[in-house]
């Protein structure tokens, strides 16, 4: 029977006009095409056969669209890799893939899967650099980072620089803190060149800005001085006022004595506790020994720090100290400073320190 059907189909098919076979033909190939269009769309729009929440697959370099629809089928993902493969050459998009890791989440389908190929949405990872960390914060980030790609560990800040294409200059404040998005596979050098393009731009663009009149002879001694002030400020409100002390400062010829560069100039071994001895300590970052802004700057300063730097706010003001909640108390003279700092600081008892006498009561000239 088998062999028999296809013999009395064509014998019959042999006695039917010409009109009758042409549309036997027609109707027969509107049913193969509107099945294998229907098999086309199914295969194309059902989701991917995943199991679990998400699934990380990476396209290595090298890889072509044969390659990975292939694995795809491979791997158990899709049934009929064919269609794929027609999907994207009738696109003219075959040869368009970008490398990288992608996230296949529940439901999505083989042609949406395609585009986050073709269009190189890749998985995104990320590293924050925070305003205020200095230059050895950052690097341990960076080289604690699984998915950047490590070159730089163990070099001197001077190689590292040199590395970057920035040769002869500190590291320091040169990275603008922001969080920075990026594809597994990133170098390290390319991370902190983007890192260093952008404090660079923000710096030119807000020294194009600045207030006119103030003691900076170059854009760097502003970024020096927006790393004290970020350094310093506890509540954001306060930048600008922080920033006028220290300009009036400048302007007097008075000393900075401000403890953060004192800090930075004691290196990453600093313990948490500064000391009277480390004020005495003469190196190039103790500003209350030495007139001026220190060599360089003393941390990473935010995008604020950098606007309060070249836009100080006015007022008379020449000291500050800690009320303990964040905030500061500001004195215009040095007698009033010293009260505030047996309020705030000694919680009222009377004891020497630096500017003042408990003895006599009076102010230390």
């Amino acid at each position: 029977m088998i062999f028999k059907l296809p013999q009395v189909f064509f014998s019959r098919f042999n006695k039917i006009n010409f009109r009758q076979r042409l549309l036997l033909i027609v109707i027969a190939g509107v049913v193969l095409f509107s099945f294998a269009l229907f098999d086309y769309l199914s295969a194309m729009n059902t989701p991917l056969i995943i199991t679990g929440e998400t699934v990380k697959y990476e396209v290595s370099a090298g890889s072509n669209l044969t390659k990975i629809v292939y694995d795809l089928k491979k791997q158990g993902y899709i049934n009929k890799p064919r269609y794929l493969l027609f999907y994207a050459r009738f696109q003219g998009s075959a040869d368009k893939i970008s490398t990288g890791e992608y996230l296949i989440k529940p439901g999505v389908s083989a042609r949406e899967f395609l585009k986050q190929v073709l269009t190189g949405k890749v998985i995104q990872y990320a590293i924050t650099i925070v305003e205020g960390w200095n230059i050895y914060q950052v690097l341990e980030v960076i080289n604690n980072h699984p998915h950047i790609i490590h070159s730089l560990h163990g070099l001197s800040h001077e190689q590292i620089m040199a590395k970057i294409g920035y040769p002869n200059m500190h590291p320091e404040g040169r990275f603008y803190p922001d969080t920075y998005h990026f594809p597994k596979g990133l170098t390290d050098v390319h991370f902190l060149q983007r890192a260093y393009t952008a404090m660079q731009n923000k710096l030119a663009t807000e020294w194009q800005k600045r207030d006119v009149g103030l003691p900076y002879k170059s854009p760097y001694e502003a970024l020096t001085m927006a790393s004290i002030v970020e350094k310093e400020t506890g509540q954001a409100n306060e930048r600008r006022a922080i920033a006028g002390v220290f300009i009036r400062r400048l302007d007097k010829r008075m000393r900075l004595q401000t403890d953060p560069t004192v800090i930075y100039g004691l290196g990453p071994k600093f313990d948490g506790n500064i000391r009277r001895r480390d004020l005495k300590k003469d190196t190039p970052y103790n500003t209350y020994r030495r007139h001026g802004l220190p060599p360089t700057p003393i941390a990473m300063p935010g995008g604020e720090a950098i606007h309060a730097a070249m836009h100080p706010a006015e007022g008379h003001t020449l000291y500050f100290v800690s009320k303990g909640d964040g905030s500061h108390y500001f004195s215009t003279t040095l007698d009033e400073h010293n009260q505030a700092v047996i309020k705030y600081q000694l919680k009222g008892r009377k004891r020497n320190f630096s500017s003042f006498n408990a003895k006599t009561g009076k102010t230390k000239e």
